[in-house]
């Protein structure tokens, strides 16, 4: 009977078993595990039912295996009956009985009840502590979690690879200080488990720390451990963010070498991964390579082909899913109308969220109204924005406001800026991009008092400007770079390069856009703080350091200034190089001095 459960038949081990005269609970024992190691759950169930009919009384062996099987069919109610008689016959305190009744509370969603049997249980083993952290984890309680390994912790119990993979369903964004606990277990243990480095590379990608998820998948590779499907999905979005194309493309032809498609996740891990890095042609192409797509590989390849301005082939792409039947949800209509806005395809835009409210039924949300307003924002119908905004059934958020605020700073609506603004100060009063808006508009306008009068309530409130941060990738690793930074190692050959840059700009009519800085100063003094931004700094770097006609890729963690738009349409054209900036809005392609955009963003 083992041997035939081994090899995957449950089958024929009944067979074997039906022909046994006399069963006694060892044989009942071998028939339950094998429904249950080969995933007929509730076949083990009625193998238990039969077993006590026949008068066969279960033991500390049988209970553990019938609770997995109440556990994966969420079976409350005979996991309640099993655990009843379990108790009056002193079974319950049995290590793997308790064991397996913590997991069955856990698996039905039961938490109190799992924390109860887990503190009454006499004695407890890593296994217990690892089952209480995957109850509170598969219930999404992931704070609780980590509180059940600090307490394991304390008590000088170790936490291991289980209790790694324990931690995994509930792996999200959560604070600094969960984090360094999770890398504190990770540091202490051996590391020769897939899992654990599965775990700490989705915490850092699930947290923002794109860099540090990336930096850990390297060193998975430098000590022979081979990713499998979860590493790949978890590490391709920080791929993404940090532009790290060449990683991106590695781990794609480990894919494909490996055999792992098709894989719906993984590939809309590739399509989103290639849209972050600007690789619109790569990305298309796995999308077409797709044997089955769902509304998440639509959306993500229209989302693509929305940031990077090209809204008509958006339009076709959900055309096309509606043609084939998909019915598009409302995070696909964010996708459509945000491709209409980077576009200014205002009918077009305004049409689709007609089409999603009328015909689809789909109750507007705070994103799709973002998208609206940013619309005709975009689109310099700043009155007609402000208006969408009143009528709202929804009270807008900060990104409502936000997308009016830059439209204002676009179109120098000094008016509806400053109501916007004095919303956005009540509604996001720590986020400094708000005040830089509101002071940029004011300075566009000569009105330097009001720039200061900015400049001192951030500083009364505790506000810093966030620093402007680029990335680009260079033979698999990523460069960081800072406006003003002279921290990096060829700091001196940037900053000459960039004189001479700037020079041969000017040369071909470069003016550098002053009207928008910060300060109150002479022109001369603002252009040396333009020249710095830290993207110039990124592309001269990555010029410097890759072969002629290399592609560029830098992503910035703020919107790209019209000075440094204008200044890198010029490299693009002296250097003859294909540009291609990401910042928080949107992508730029840069080439032969003409951005992809239309200088509309």
């Amino acid at each position: 009977m083992r041997a035939y459960a081994a090899r995957g038949k449950p089958n024929v081990t009944r067979k074997v078993f039906d022909e046994i005269p006399e069963r006694n609970n060892v044989i009942c024992n071998v028939m339950i595990r094998s429904y249950v190691n080969n995933h007929f759950h509730k076949d083990a169930i009625l193998m238990y039912k039969s077993m006590l009919a026949s008068g066969v009384a279960p033991d500390h062996y049988t209970l553990p295996c019938i609770l997995k099987a109440c556990s994966a069919s969420e079976d409350l109610r005979f996991g309640l009956q099993i655990h009843c008689p379990a108790v009056k016959k002193g079974l319950d305190l049995n290590l793997f009985t308790g064991n397996s009744l913590v997991s069955m509370y856990g698996k039905c969603g039961k938490l109190v009840d799992a924390r109860k049997v887990f503190d009454e249980m006499p004695y407890k083993d890593i296994v217990s502590w690892n089952s209480l952290v995957a109850v509170y984890s598969q219930n999404g309680c992931f704070d609780e979690a980590l509180e059940a390994c600090k307490e394991m912790d304390s008590l000088g119990v170790k936490p291991d690879p289980g209790t790694m993979a324990s931690l995994s369903p509930a792996v999200t964004n959560t604070s600094a200080e969960n984090v360094a606990f999770v890398k504190k277990i990770f540091l202490d243990m051996a590391k020769e488990e897939l899992v654990a480095w599965n775990v700490m590379i989705a915490m850092y990608s699930n947290n923002s720390m794109s860099s540090e998820a990336v930096g850990l998948y390297s060193q998975m590779e430098s000590r022979g451990i081979k990713p499998d499907a979860i590493t790949i999905a978890s590490v391709l979005p920080s791929c993404g963010d940090l532009s790290a194309v060449s990683l991106g493309k590695r781990i794609h032809e480990y894919i494909e070498m490996k055999g792992l498609k098709p894989n719906l996740s993984l590939e809309n891990a590739l399509i989103d991964m290639y849209a972050k890095c600007g690789c619109l042609k790569e990305a298309r192409e796995v999308f077409d390579d797709m044997q089955i797509k769902d509304v998440i590989s639509w959306t993500s390849m229209m989302s693509a082909y929305g940031r990077c301005g090209k809204g008509e082939q958006a339009i076709e792409l959900f055309s096309k899913m509606l043609e084939l039947g998909l019915v598009p949800d409302s995070i696909a209509f964010v996708s459509i109308l945000s491709a209409c806005s980077h576009a200014g395809l205002l009918p077009e835009g305004w049409n689709y969220y007609k089409l999603m409210t009328e015909e689809y039924k789909i109750a507007p949300r705070l994103e799709h109204s973002a998208c609206m307003v940013d619309l005709f924002g975009r689109a310099g119908r700043v009155d007609e924005a402000y208006a969408h905004i009143k009528q709202m059934p929804l009270e807008p958020n900060d990104r409502v406001w936000g997308a009016l605020l830059s439209a204002c700073h676009v179109y120098n609506n000094m008016d509806i800026g400053v109501l916007a603004a004095d919303r956005l100060f009540q509604l996001a009063p720590e986020k400094s991009g708000y005040y830089v808006l509101l002071s940029n508009i004011y300075a566009k306008a000569g009105r330097w008092k009001d720039v200061t009068l900015i400049r001192s309530i951030m500083k009364e409130r505790g506000i810093k400007k966030i620093p402007g941060i680029s990335n680009v990738e260079l033979r698999g690793q990523v460069h960081t770079f800072l406006a003003g930074d002279r921290s990096h190692p060829q700091c001196e050959e940037i900053y000459r390069e960039l004189d001479v840059l700037i020079g041969k700009m000017k040369e071909i009519g470069y003016v550098p856009k002053t009207d928008t800085a910060l300060h109150d100063v002479e022109d001369e003094e603002k252009e040396n703080h333009l020249v710095v931004h830290s993207e110039k700094l990124a592309i001269v770097f990555a010029t410097i350091n890759s072969g002629p006609g290399v592609p560029i890729r830098v992503t910035k963690n703020l919107r790209v200034c019209e000075d440094c738009h204008i200044a890198i349409k010029f490299i693009s054209k002296i250097t003859e190089r294909e540009i291609i900036v990401r910042d928080t809005n949107r992508y730029h392609h840069f080439e032969n001095g003409i951005c992809s955009c239309g200088d509309y963003w």
